[in-house]
């Protein structure tokens, strides 16, 4: 029987103390991949953890990355903006801080993991933070995007990328400027890298959040979560095999 835990995961970057939430079946003793996943802007929270429980359940080792700091953990749009834009404007420091998450997650030993296959995604910032590390140069498999953004200050970063990229997105997501789209095939055809945008018909921001209730802006939509959900994991199937 599946027994999912959900365990602290500290670490440190730029002199700060932050911490993880570390999702697994502790019933699973098998070396499982590891996957590192950013959060929307609110951080590690109810909604985030119960979004890595989900997809722990598929048979990962999955690792809310915090950061904000293990002190910040925004309740309202107001204090999540505070947090976020700071970071959205520095990538640099953003990277960092990604990078320590996933540090923490291929070195954890609270649950068995293949170290060997590794993978990031994200949820709107979220989704955004999972392209920078990627950029970055960290070693994953795929880097997973769900309708964030896709712009980044130096395209020519994409060359560091070391796995394949699927961005996905909502066509009508009015948060996510459309220029961005042809920028970000036109910075991965360059670059060389493995990856596939998908675009989502009648969908907006926000759309694999079932808390998500702000038409025409921010809003859940179960079909096309669904079929977001299964293209990373079929994506995943693949570049772990």
């Amino acid at each position: 029987m599946m027994q999912i835990q959900s365990l602290a995961l500290g670490y440190t970057a730029d002199g700060m103390d932050f911490e993880g939430r570390l999702l697994f079946d502790a019933a699973d003793s098998a070396p499982r991949p590891g996957l590192l996943m950013a959060p929307n802007w609110f951080g590690v929270g109810d909604g985030a953890v119960e979004m890595a429980a989900q997809v722990a359940s598929h048979g990962y080792r999955v690792l809310v990355a915090d950061v904000y700091g293990a002190s910040v953990r925004p309740s309202n749009a107001a204090d999540a903006g505070a947090a976020m834009l700071p970071l959205k404007q520095d990538r640099a420091r953003l990277r960092r801080r990604l990078l320590a998450a996933f540090d923490a997650l291929e070195s954890q030993r609270l649950a068995h993991q293949d170290g060997s296959r590794l993978a990031a995604f994200g949820f709107c910032f979220g989704g955004t933070c999972a392209l920078e590390l990627a950029r970055a140069g960290a070693p994953l498999k795929a880097a997973v995007s769900f309708h964030g953004a896709l712009d980044t200050p130096d395209p020519r970063d994409a060359r560091n990328i070391r796995g394949t990229v699927l961005a996905l997105d909502g066509a009508l997501d009015p948060l996510v400027p459309r220029e961005q789209l042809p920028a970000f095939a036109q910075e991965m055809g360059e670059a060389g890298v493995d990856w596939q945008l998908l675009s989502y018909g009648g969908a907006v921001h926000s759309f694999t959040d079932p808390a998500a209730n702000n038409p025409g802006t921010s809003q859940y939509n179960a079909k096309v979560s669904r079929r977001a959900f299964a293209a990373m994991y079929a994506l995943l199937d693949e570049v772990f095999a």
